[in-house]
């Protein structure tokens, strides 16, 4: 498979070849015929990374404010770090795609193999689209011409909330690709329209579609324009798909429109607004958002759950068959928006068309390679493979290519002289992209292929959640050792069957609880050591707030957030203590309609055999210039602050005052170290296997005993 590809941070534009993703739950697997480049968007998406990081950052002052804030509380050298790593993930392009079903996963009954449909997949010969973004094409509507259909619905699902009639006057403002089929869209409901640009060239087109012109380069007045237009009255309504910082668009908008006249902006402008222009006149103004009810909406995207036909007719997908039933009728006809047709072997090409020809509208990429060639699960990586390996040596493969494998623990295994064979992940991009970059063997989207490949003889397991413990059981059976990403399990079930394949294995098992394995944690259990008085614990974690609907607070897919994430505090607190865990008691916030989850707001009290105690706050409710960890311990007339992994403090503590750090170390390098030397040399495990098992059934139990007591 191949695909394009976007960084960010150095500006190019990629045809990457990648292993072919998988067929996945809820998701059509689609060959590409052709697809469309959105003028707009891409363009916006090309410039900015060929743009400097001074240009960058003026183009993003929020995003600014985000990173100095981080600087504040994380350490310069750490938000430089996560900064970079940003920039430098590469971004597939594209949104309007057409190609023929491959294979169709059970529980998909209104899609088959062969048919030919239109979707928002990227610009790849292979695709993996959730079934709701997807739309089968009518025998009589090209390929080509249903390669338009998805950016043809965002001027649709602006249309549809102006909420045109017979014989109304509407204005389109900015008539690039989506604004021409605004236009005829508008026309389509029986429309009068008005076109507004500055491009003579996309004012005749308008004029061909059966639009009135009006271009304010040569010196005409739009607001004149749409009054004149109106025969005086006012236009019925104005749909903005301009891309320009100025204001102008909408407050032109505001003036040319009649007395309780509708604004809808589809493209993206300036919104500095002067409230009388709309408060005379009682003017609608409405933000579409792309292609309509259901856009950003994990259940309806991603897990595939429609909206009832009778509440919510026109949802994304439904806006897609409309446009194409337009098409199909003759009422849309996107033959003169065609400008460039380009092999898709070419397509970095067709961004240096984009950049340089302002002009340019329609630009098809052709697809033509062979349908088997597309379709190989592993690529061999560009850099030269080394000698064989000599027996015990640590050769590794890495399940999951997401952000945190690449930006630290792939870095971890490869600075600690692992030899690093195979790299997988579904999409099988990301694969490519990190595993270039790392130095891997090879790339696959075929993860069973992986853990049976016997070259490999350690599995680092970095996926979603709710497939960590499956993953890790594999791997055991196959005879591997695991360094598997928290939580090890989401389920008492599951954790049972972890164990039992571990002591069936003889293989080491670790977690990635690298906390415990950061220097000045390190120097806490060193000071902690001699004593041996109760400690007293108080861990604050400064969470943070993220989407409800993200895939972590779901139970069955990230296990919420305290399995999650929270676990960590506990591995901590067990490893500083020493000592087993004899009791957990949770108390969460309380629930509210003020909050969507309430879950992630929860204190955690831990005893231990030996006496101590500890109190865990995981709270998603604080400010974020407040440090995001803090650690305290108490005992015998001593206290130990750990900061953020910056600065560690020892009030009355003999011989002890701080230890501070230039740059955040939370372990990972050091846990990934402790892990490679246990299997080369044949020592223990860095955690012990029934702490990390204990630590598992803790951190379960304290999210079920918080769900159970609402």
């Amino acid at each position: 498979m191949k695909q394009v590809l976007q960084d960010l941070g150095k500006g190019t534009t990629q045809l990457v070849e990648a292993p072919a993703p998988t067929v996945r739950r809820g998701q059509l697997l689609i060959n590409t015929s052709v697809s469309l480049i959105s003028a707009g968007t891409e363009r916006m998406l090309v410039d900015f990374g060929r743009s400097g990081l001074v240009a960058k950052a003026r183009q993003q002052p929020k995003k600014v404010a985000q990173v100095l804030e981080k600087v504040r509380t994380d350490g310069l050298l750490t938000t430089v770090d996560a900064v970079r790593s940003k920039l430098g993930q590469p971004i597939p392009l594209g949104y309007c795609n057409v190609g023929v079903v491959q294979e169709v996963p059970a529980g998909i009954e209104d899609f088959r193999t062969g048919d030919r449909v239109v979707s928002n997949g990227p610009h790849a010969d292979v695709v993996s689209v959730p079934r709701n973004l997807c739309a089968r094409i009518p025998d009589s509507v090209s390929d080509e011409s249903a390669s338009f259909t998805v950016v043809a619905a965002i001027g649709l699902q602006g249309v549809r909330l102006a909420a045109p009639t017979l014989g109304e006057a509407f204005v389109v403002t900015g008539v690039g690709l989506i604004g021409l089929l605004t236009v005829q869209i508008l026309r389509a409901h029986g429309c009068r329209v008005l076109a507004i640009d500055f491009d003579p060239a996309k004012l005749d087109l308008a004029r061909q579609f059966g639009a009135e012109t009006c271009n304010p380069g040569a010196g005409e007045d739009p607001v004149a324009a749409g009054l004149a237009f109106s025969r005086g009255i006012g236009v019925d309504g104005v749909i903005v798909t301009a891309s320009t910082k100025s204001s102008d668009p909408i407050t032109q908008a505001a003036r040319m429109c009649r007395k309780r006249g509708r604004v809808v902006l589809v493209g993206v402008t300036g919104l500095d607004l002067n409230r009388t222009d709309f408060y005379e006149k009682e003017i609608s103004f409405q933000v579409s958002c792309s292609y309509g009810p259901g856009r950003y909406d994990v259940s309806y995207e991603e897990q595939g759950q429609d909206y009832p036909v009778g509440f919510v007719r026109w949802t994304e997908q439904r806006n897609f068959e409309a446009v194409l039933d337009l098409m199909a009728s003759g009422a849309m006809n996107v033959d003169a928006l065609i400008t460039h047709r380009i092999p898709f072997e070419e397509a970095p090409s067709a961004y240096d068309v984009l950049a340089a020809d302002k002009t340019a509208l329609g630009i098809i990429l052709c697809y033509d390679q062979p349908i088997d060639e597309r379709h190989v699960k592993t690529v061999t990586l560009s850099h030269t493979a080394g000698p064989p390996q000599p027996e015990g040596a640590v050769v590794v493969g890495v399940i999951g290519a997401g952000n945190y494998a690449s930006r630290m623990l792939i870095p971890a295994f490869k600075d600690a002289g692992a030899n690093l064979h195979t790299i997988a992940s579904a999409g099988g991009t990301n694969a490519v992209v990190h595993g270039s970059r790392s130095g891997f063997e090879q790339a696959t989207s075929d993860a069973d292929a992986l853990l049976a490949d016997p070259q490999i003889n350690t599995v680092a397991i970095v996926t979603r959640h709710n497939s960590h413990a499956s993953f890790t059981v594999k791997a055991l059976e196959q005879g591997k050792h695991v360094f598997v990403e928290k939580p090890l399990a989401l389920t008492l079930a599951e954790l049972a069957e972890v164990e039992s394949a571990h002591g069936a294995s003889g293989r080491h098992l670790m977690v990635g609880f690298n906390r415990r394995f950061a220097p000045q944690v390190q120097t806490m259990k060193r000071l902690l050591e001699p004593v041996r008085a109760p400690k007293s614990f108080v861990m604050v974690m400064n969470a943070g707030a993220i989407p409800p609907d993200h895939w972590t607070q779901d139970p069955a897919i990230g296990g919420g957030r305290i399995i999650g994430e929270a676990c960590h505090f506990i591995d901590l607190m067990r490893f500083l203590a020493g000592s087993p865990i004899s009791s957990v008691q949770v108390r969460k916030m309380g629930e509210t309609d003020a909050e969507a989850i309430t879950e992630d707001k929860m204190a955690i009290l831990l005893g231990f055999e030996d006496g101590s105690f500890g109190t865990i706050h995981y709270l998603a409710n604080g400010g974020a210039s407040f440090p995001k960890e803090r650690i305290e311990v108490f005992t015998s007339g001593r206290t130990l602050q750990l900061d953020n992994f910056l600065k560690l403090r020892g009030f009355n503590w003999p011989g002890f005052r701080r230890e501070n750090l230039w740059q955040q170390d939370k372990g990972q390098k050091a846990a990934v170290a402790a892990f490679l030397s246990a299997i080369e040399t044949g020592g223990p495990s860095p955690i012990p296997a029934d702490e990390l098992f204990e630590v598992a059934r803790v951190t379960i139990e304290a999210a079920e005993l918080a769900r159970a007591n609402g």
